[in-house]
């Protein structure tokens, strides 16, 4: 019996390097850890807990935790408007950093 997940994926990178995408985004939050399960795979709703950077004028500025990050799975896809060139990650799941257009970020 199969827990469900992705088991096996390789997104391709559009080239750029993760500086590159920083400074693309200008403004927002790289999120460098997801805690919890909270994605409803008949509505596409995500949700989770993150911690990361925010991000000011295309540079890091400083650390951010006990957020949440949410949006649909298919308006993720839909704005996802890099992947980054920085895949070093082994095993069966293959992408660089990810710069979604779009999300909803709330904490304190």
């Amino acid at each position: 019996a199969s827990a469900g997940g992705v088991r096996n994926a390789r997104i391709a990178s559009s080239g750029q390097s993760f500086d590159e995408l920083i400074r693309e985004m200008d403004r927002g939050v790289v999120v460098t850890e997801l805690m919890g399960q909270g994605t409803n795979l008949v509505t596409g709703d995500y949700s989770r807990g993150a911690a990361g950077f925010w991000v000011e004028g295309g540079e890091i500025r400083y650390p951010v935790e006990e957020i949440t990050v949410a949006a649909n799975l298919r308006d993720m896809f839909r704005q996802l408007v890099a992947v980054g060139s920085d895949s070093d990650i082994p095993g069966s799941i293959k992408t660089g950093s990810w710069l979604i257009e779009r999300m909803t970020v709330a904490g304190d």
